[in-house]
């Protein structure tokens, strides 16, 4: 399978090392909006091109991953390139997602091509655990924790203050929160109750460092419903002490299934070295899975609801059901 890359920053060099570990993929081409030749990969052969001449490649690649952000990039993007490409984006602004669906679901539909959104692991492979999980325990609850780790989709959002030069954004989860959730106590959370974030800044000189404070505090869907404190740091400090970008959670749903006697809790948890090249092997698999259902003329934007699990598997179906079912 022919796949492209649109972008080149963490998420897509996270791809990319992932198309290194499946041999049914490789990477055609990588598109940014940079220089071309100031764009160094790690696969050797392929060819770097100018993100405006993406639409030459329409008849070479059969699926595009979209490696932009959620905040301003992904809106845009994804819409517009599933006009001519089969494409897997991941974009993590979880209350706009219907918005952003019906968007891309209108331009793929009208184009034939195949486009799944909002594709990780939250949202993701969060989001089919917590699917799974309900199906499961109906008479239930459902708590999500993020972190300790490096949010990329907070982070960017911040760097396109104007001012900043650099950030990282950690979310953190409140321990006594999953404490509480774990022993199936049922409690009802509020966002702020759950989580707190951290922002870690690296201002440009003359910056308003009190404006951008307030904007990263107040922004809506990002930080808004969350304490949130902001630390200015200088450039060495960031690359000391920030350079990494782990992260990980835990999607928790507790549930009885009689009148309440018998208490049950399910968990599926991540602990992530890497969040961008996790996230990147998530998007890997679920590119061969778009290209599978592009082949049976399975059009429109999906998610990852509407993935069959054997057409994300590099195996066949007959080796999965004989060792893995």
């Amino acid at each position: 399978m022919k796949i492209g890359l649109y972008g080149y920053g963490n998420l897509a060099r996270g791809v990319e090392a992932a198309i290194a570990k499946n041999s049914d993929l490789t990477l055609n081409a990588v598109f940014s909006r940079r220089d071309p030749q100031s764009v160094k990969i790690a696969t050797a052969g392929v060819p770097v091109v100018r993100a405006a001449d993406v639409w030459d490649w329409q008849e070479k690649l059969d699926v595009l991953v979209i490696c932009g952000g959620s905040a301003t990039d992904l809106p845009e993007m994804t819409p517009m390139l599933a006009k001519a490409f089969n494409v897997v984006d991941s974009y993590d602004n979880h209350s706009n997602i219907p918005t952003h669906f019906a968007n891309v679901d209108a331009a793929a539909k009208k184009a034939g091509t195949t486009a799944l959104i909002s594709c990780g692991w939250d949202p993701g492979m969060f989001s089919l655990a917590r699917l799974y999980a309900n199906c499961i325990l109906p008479d239930g609850s459902d708590y999500t924790f993020w972190g300790r780790g490096v949010s990329q989709g907070h982070s960017d959002a911040i760097r396109r203050i104007e001012g900043v030069l650099d950030a990282r954004q950690y979310t953190v989860p409140s321990e006594e929160a999953m404490a509480r959730v774990r022993s199936g106590e049922k409690p009802v959370l509020t966002t702020r109750e759950k989580h707190r974030r951290e922002c870690y800044v690296v201002a440009a000189d003359g910056a308003d460092r009190e404006a951008i404070r307030k904007q990263i505090v107040e922004m809506p869907a990002y930080f808004a419903d969350y304490d949130t404190t902001v630390e200015f740091i200088t450039m060495d400090e960031m690359k000391r002490n920030h350079s990494e970008l782990p992260h990980g959670g835990s999607v928790i749903r507790t549930g009885t299934t009689d009148a309440g006697t018998h208490q049950h809790v399910i968990e599926y948890a991540l602990k992530l070295d890497s969040n961008p090249e996790f996230t990147g092997s998530v998007l890997a698999s679920f590119a061969r899975a778009v290209y599978r259902m592009a082949q049976r003329g399975e059009h429109g934007c999906k998610t990852v609801f509407d993935v069959a699990p054997k057409d994300l598997a590099l195996l066949p179906r007959e080796e999965l059901i004989a060792h893995m079912l």
